[in-house]
């Protein structure tokens, strides 16, 4: 099986490549961005026409979600025209494609009692969603496709919430956390095994992956910093951005924050439905990760220690 995954500079893309090399996958190319210029279209065909795929796991995209609300054009170019162009492709070359997306297609307005169900109508309310929810579009033009919907991700490889929360615990002794917004945590490592079984299968389809439970950014935040002595300060969204506001008001600047779902539940039943496992427990997910960073650190002073 010839894999093509993007991103693998990125959270995602480099635990699939990860998984697919410990599953012994023996052709994975996981070009990078300057290898494949996911703003040029012809630069995309180029490198899909020359390695003929089997399956492309496309987790590269405009993730930056308030830097959207005024990148426009660039975050259409990459979430939904580069994902238009690489299931044009894998319709071509009777590839699969499995295509990320995620919880803000959906406007968070549902009951908070109930998840999203993959038959709700989405309704993004950003540019950020809209332009995934192109991308879902475009990607099942291709019969062979697998639209992956998940949400709050963290990995070893970038920035991520968890991350953000232990370094801030190191300097200060409390932190502001919004406590209205709910979802769940997705470890990349657990998505990524994930991926990679579908990517093994054809039970083509749209699915909602993430870890297992439900919480809001504050229990987030209390969880990864169960262990420290940084207390989390539970607000509301409206009072967490309140500050930036003000001051951006104050300077005579405009505020560019994109609207975030207040209900981000991602029903996982279609996974249940076509026999797939589901993901470990949030809470897990993240004693996991805490793991692994430790490991990483320690690796990281090692290589420091034998330089000096």
């Amino acid at each position: 099986m010839r894999v093509l995954v993007t991103g693998v500079t990125g959270q995602l893309g480099y635990d699939v490549v990860k998984e697919l090399n410990a599953r012994d996958h023996k052709f994975v190319y996981a070009p990078t961005r300057r290898e494949m210029d996911l703003s040029d279209e012809q630069s995309i065909i180029s490198i899909m026409e020359s390695y003929k795929p089997d399956v492309v796991i496309h987790c590269a995209a405009y993730t930056s979600v308030d830097k959207a609300e005024e990148d426009v054009q660039n975050a259409y170019t990459i979430n939904a025209g580069a994902t238009r162009t690489i299931s044009e492709e894998c319709k071509k070359l009777d590839s699969k494609l499995i295509y990320v997306s995620t919880d803000y297609v959906f406007d968070g307005t549902k009951d908070l009692n109930e998840a999203y169900e993959v038959t709700d109508e989405p309704n993004p309310q950003n540019v950020y969603g809209k332009t995934k929810l192109l991308g879902e579009i475009a990607a099942l033009n291709n019969p062979k496709t697998y639209v992956v919907r998940t949400s709050w991700v963290f990995g070893k490889n970038g920035k991520n919430f968890v991350k953000t929360m232990l370094n801030l615990s190191e300097k200060y002794p409390e932190l502001t956390v919004v406590a209205d917004q709910f979802g769940s945590p997705t470890y990349t490592v657990d998505l990524a095994k994930r991926l990679v079984d579908m990517a093994e299968t054809d039970k083509y389809g749209l699915y909602q992956v993430n870890n297992s439970g439900y919480c809001n950014w504050a229990e987030f935040a209390d969880y990864i910093l169960k262990d420290t002595d940084t207390k989390v300060k539970h607000v509301t969204t409206k009072e967490y951005y309140a500050p930036q506001y003000a001051k951006a008001e104050k300077e005579g600047r405009e505020l560019h924050i994109a609207y975030r779902p207040k209900n981000s539940k991602l029903s996982k039943q279609a996974l249940v439905d076509a026999g797939f496992e589901l993901l470990p427990d949030w809470t897990d997910a993240v004693d996991r990760y805490k793991e692994e960073l430790k490991e990483l650190n320690n690796e990281n002073n090692v290589k420091t220690l034998q330089l000096k």
